[in-house]
């Protein structure tokens, strides 16, 4: 099931909240997690093993971890956790991919391959859940009074699929205790529909325009460059979108979930670009990762290396392909060059007069192989980004190109950017504007078919 689906927002979403609210308070974290496991077996019901396989076996870890008194059994019990998870992580989203490496490396079809179908939000599951473990054995969280309580927050479905990586230190007393009011459902049903329309109004309609760039076998220059920019826009709306959309689900019921974007395309680094995108997972790369690494503390060749691995294993996370790997060395290796530049000092080390459009050109630069299907199509869409292929867009291809996808490409770079050219982030009243946003998205809902996010993938 999808947020931005009318099955989601006319059927399921309704009959959640006025079962939440008809419910005593003592009730809600059962119905949270019975509407979880609905919303999750909508996939695949075989999944839901999986998932509470991870969710049992972390509680029990942590279960150990704040009960025993011998610092050995916690030391075994956060090693035998961390490693479930990662082990589970391992075998759906990389067994295919390593297999495959190593086939082509024995010349031949050596070892057999076989198909696994990957839950969606794994990802986002096991990091969460290897965080608990963690952060109970340190006393930094309190450990699940029940394991109701600790499978609801694993479940937990308005941030299920896609995030924001969620901590249980961070939503413990609110599983406790939390007040919804008619004005935080407001706030969170205003959010919700700024979601919606980040990803049906704005990421949705240049999705085939950056989908047919990127399909091409010699873009020029301008398809190239344009390529970039729609695939830009459309990551973009789209997980911010779906973050948002979390985020107003959240404060519907009384949660209140961390920002997960801030503006990541006014950035004048690379280095501020991973303060503002995806704050939840660099945050939790920086504490569980980067960190125990040794982060800076052990000279500068060693924070050199440790902000490549971090980010590598960043990459690595995001999918098994070596796009991916590719993808978190090059902003691994601009984190270490603005760092050796003294970017843990100043807003920017690059030349004021540059440092944004450079930032940016970095970052489309990036997606380009984030978004490509392999490193050979990655190269060609560099090549045509520096004219190996010609210059100017082609005339079939102009004629494809809709206004639509032109206008919201537009519309989504002015948004995207508002805030570094000081544009009013809003001129209705919120009443008016939920309204109107209200309205576009049915339209929208009721034109398209099929809207998937693209953080499914991962």
């Amino acid at each position: 099931m999808v947020f931005s689906t009318p099955i989601f927002v006319f059927g399921f979403l309704p009959c959640f909240l006025a079962a939440y609210y008809a419910l005593p308070k003592a009730l809600r974290n059962w119905l949270i997690l019975l509407a979880s496991t609905l919303f999750y077996a909508w996939w695949r019901a075989d999944a839901l093993v999986v998932l509470y396989a991870i969710a049992g076996g972390s509680y029990l870890a942590g279960h150990v971890a704040s009960r025993t008194i011998s610092p050995r059994t916690k030391t075994w019990a956060v090693r035998l956790g961390v490693t479930f998870n990662l082990a589970v992580l391992c075998w759906f989203k990389y067994t295919t991919f390593l297999l495959g490496n190593l086939n082509t490396a024995l010349g031949g079809e050596v070892l057999i391959v076989p198909e696994i179908i990957l839950p969606i939000g794994l990802s986002f599951l096991a990091f969460q859940s290897i965080s608990y473990v963690i952060d109970v054995a340190r006393g930094d969280a309190p450990a699940a009074r029940k394991l109701s309580d600790f499978l609801a927050f694993s479940s937990l479905f308005p941030q299920l699929i896609a995030g924001p990586v969620l901590r249980y230190k961070d939503l413990a007393h609110q599983f406790a205790h939390r007040a919804p009011t008619l004005s935080l459902f407001s706030k969170g049903l205003r959010r919700f529909l700024q979601g919606l329309a980040m990803k049906l109004l704005v990421a949705d309609s240049v999705a085939p325009l950056a989908d047919r760039m990127f399909a091409l076998p010699a873009p020029t220059m301008a398809e190239a460059w344009l390529g970039a920019a729609a695939y830009s826009i459309q990551l973009l709306f789209d997980f911010a979108g779906y973050s948002a959309m979390a985020i107003g689900l959240g404060l519907m019921i009384g949660f209140h979930f961390p920002e997960n974007f801030n503006a990541p395309y006014v950035s004048r680094s690379i280095t501020e670009f991973w303060r503002r995108w995806h704050i939840s997972l660099s945050s939790w790369l920086r504490d569980y990762l980067y960190v125990p690494l040794g982060g800076n503390r052990r000279g500068k060749v060693k924070t050199y290396r440790n902000l490549l691995l971090t980010m590598v294993l960043g990459g690595v996370w995001h999918g098994a392909n070596w796009t991916f790997v590719v993808w978190g060395i090059w902003h691994g290796s601009l984190m270490a060059i603005e760092r050796a530049l003294g970017a843990k000092h100043q807003e920017t080390v690059w030349p004021r007069a540059v440092a944004w459009p450079l930032t940016m050109a970095y970052v489309m630069l990036g997606w380009v192989v984030f978004r490509a299907e392999t490193l050979a199509d990655a190269g060609a869409m560099y090549a045509g980004m520096v004219g190996a292929h010609g210059i100017a867009m082609r005339p079939e291809l102009i004629t494809l190109t809709t206004t639509t996808e032109l206008c919201f490409l537009l519309i989504g770079a002015a948004i995207s950017i508002g805030p570094r050219l000081a544009l009013p982030s809003r001129t209705l009243s919120p009443g008016l504007q939920s309204a109107l946003l209200s309205i576009l998205c049915f339209v929208a809902l009721q034109a398209r078919t099929n809207s998937p996010f693209l953080y499914f993938q991962f």
